[in-house]
């Protein structure tokens, strides 16, 4: 068993109790079966959870709107979760709606997920995103470090020559300062 679906496993059972339902949708190989807890009403959020987490790592797109839901939610393991089976999912979709998730400066709380996705992902989407995101958090009051970050952090995986301007100025920030000489140090410099 994948080690993120046998801690994903552990930590639904928590919340399940001792619901036999969750035994067998771990266990099940029937992604049809997966596929119809995420569209059946009244099930869950921990099966439904489970079902989307199990077709994502199965690569079956049908988990795709329930993995962005769960991305976006306010409870971090769930956004991990989600962020770890989308990663694996294939879905030309996922960073375009990572990106969307990211940028929203009405859910900025729950960017933690989205922001290291877009970096995992490497897609077109990933640096604009990035780079959004850290302008927005660069006020000196703004009380998403973390966000920042991650950005920062995201940016230097990604070493695009774009980020540069942006990771200057996290520079003035002690929290950023040195994330942001990492990742300066790995964008490769322009001739």
């Amino acid at each position: 068993m994948d080690e993120e679906l046998r801690s994903l496993t552990e930590r639904l059972r928590r919340e399940a109790g001792a619901s036999a339902a969750l035994d067998r949708l771990a266990a099940t190989g029937d992604l049809d079966e997966l596929a119809e807890v995420l569209t059946a009403p009244g099930q869950p959020l921990w099966a439904r959870e489970l079902a989307a987490f199990r077709l994502g790592l199965g690569g079956d797109r049908r988990a795709f709107e329930a993995l962005v839901l769960l991305l976006n939610h306010r409870d971090p393991p769930r956004c991990a979760a989600a962020a770890y089976a989308l990663a694996r999912l294939g879905d030309p979709r996922t960073a375009r709606a990572a990106a969307a998730l990211a940028t929203n400066e009405l859910r900025v709380a729950y960017a933690l997920h989205p922001v290291r996705l877009l970096a995992q992902l490497r897609a077109p989407e990933s640096v604009p995103a990035l780079i959004t995101t850290l302008e927005r958090r660069l006020n000196p009051h703004d009380p998403y470090r973390r966000v920042a970050l991650a950005c920062v952090e995201g940016l230097g995986t990604l070493a695009d020559a774009r980020a540069r301007p942006v990771l200057n100025e996290a520079l003035a920030h002690p929290v950023l300062a040195e994330a942001a000489v990492r990742a300066l140090a790995r964008i490769p410099r322009q001739r």
